[in-house]
């Protein structure tokens, strides 16, 4: 097993999975708590449009959505992430184009965790934001939001947790993050069972520690009412 572990480079494999996680959840938490604005907007177009996102992308794959990013946007639309001319032009925009796809996907599960946030905060705090002259976006900024964000913690946890595992669907692109090197030490070596232990240790250690974190962040943030 020591030998499989210094013929392979598994902390690069994870260090990937890491970078996946990072740059894809803030891309999910930007696009989730847009969606979740519109779907609470006084605006019945916005509300529809948020919905239908949500419907949508939470019941399709994620493999499809990782594969169509890259195949279908990337490839033969030609939209490029990256300059083509680089030498690791191929990588480098399949790894983007997995961080797009995988925000995109998750996108749909922050919002409705931010929603749910939302539907914690007092209606008579938006009414007496309203009742100061506050408009709906000074009352999202000021009042509203805040308080969601602090009650939407603990799921926002769950989809972070949830992302993180989801990362492994970038192997189907050929990015080679830590299930991709695990696939490829199975195949070639003998100490199969010992090499998905420390793969499931390693994601472990990474998502224990989130869990923990959300989970105390929540209930220190917790609104007392």
């Amino acid at each position: 097993m020591l030998d499989v572990l210094e013929k392979y480079d598994i902390l690069a494999a994870f260090w990937m999975t890491i970078k996946l996680t990072f740059f894809s959840s803030i891309g999910a938490l930007v696009i989730g708590t847009v969606l979740a604005i519109m779907r609470v907007s006084p605006v019945a177009v916005l509300r529809r449009l948020g919905a239908f996102y949500v419907n949508v992308v939470r019941n399709t794959p994620l493999t499809l959505i990782v594969f169509f990013s890259l195949a279908g946007v990337g490839i033969v639309l030609e939209v490029n992430l990256v300059d083509p001319s680089s030498a690791t032009s191929l990588r480098d925009n399949a790894i983007r184009w997995a961080m797009v796809a995988l925000a995109v996907y998750h996108a749909a599960f922050v919002c409705e965790a931010v929603r749910s946030g939302f539907n914690t905060v007092p209606l008579g705090q938006a009414e007496a934001a309203r009742s100061i002259g506050l408009t709906f976006g000074q009352s999202l900024r000021e009042v509203i939001l805040p308080q969601a964000f602090r009650g939407a913690i603990a799921p926002l946890g769950s989809v972070l947790i949830a992302l993180t595992k989801n990362t492994t669907v970038a192997s189907v692109i050929g990015v080679a993050e830590a299930s991709a090197l695990m696939k490829v030490i199975i195949e070639n070596e003998t100490a199969s069972i010992a090499v998905f232990l420390v793969f499931a240790l390693g994601f472990v250690v990474l998502t224990l520690p989130v869990g923990l974190f959300f989970t105390s962040m929540s209930r220190r943030l917790a609104v007392k009412r």
